[in-house]
């Protein structure tokens, strides 16, 4: 059974950053996604996904492959890769994994323009060193599919650096 986390940060880059050390984490056997996506509102209005591995390039590149192989025993390689092309992205579209793109963009679209939100699907984790490891990352969670004691537990650990934040804005604004 996986979990579903969407955490909202005020940049694209504070989400991407965070998307970097889970993946570092998770060749270290801490934590197993099996998605992570970083969602961007931009100003005109548009959310725009940002997946780790785009299923239509993948599925054209594999029908290019196939295609072509399939066109040398018909004596037309580029035909063959053409058509391989087209129906391996075709097939790519179609065959989207992970977290559903357009529940992303529905859930994204609450953001503030040129806010970011980190869409994870945690399929297993070492909860106390991924916490840690997230603790003071600046987030706030919009949508979480996990108990009410491990939620409050990572909203905490987001929290603390978000005051801290705070006060540092309004101590600038005073100055």
């Amino acid at each position: 059974m996986a979990d579903l986390l969407v955490i909202e940060y005020p940049t694209e880059e504070r989400a991407e950053e965070v998307r970097r050390r889970l993946l570092e984490m998770q060749k270290e056997y801490l934590i197993e996604l099996g998605d992570a996506v970083v969602a961007v509102k931009r100003p005109d209005g548009n959310v725009k996904l940002k997946q780790l591995v785009s299923p239509v390039k993948a599925g054209a590149m594999s029908g290019v492959l196939w295609g072509t192989l399939i066109g040398l025993l018909f004596m037309m390689p580029l035909a063959g890769a053409a058509v391989g092309a087209a129906s391996g992205a075709l097939g790519g579209k179609l065959a989207d994994f992970g977290i559903d793109d357009a529940f992303m963009k529905e859930a994204s679209a609450s953001l503030n323009s040129g806010n970011a939100a980190l869409f994870l699907l945690i399929r297993k984790m070492t909860t106390e060193k991924v916490m840690a490891e997230l603790q003071g990352s600046g987030g706030k969670i919009m949508r979480s599919s996990f108990d009410d004691a491990k939620e409050a537990q990572l909203r905490a650990a987001l929290q603390e650096v978000h005051a801290e934040m705070a006060e540092q804005v309004e101590g600038q604004e005073r100055s």
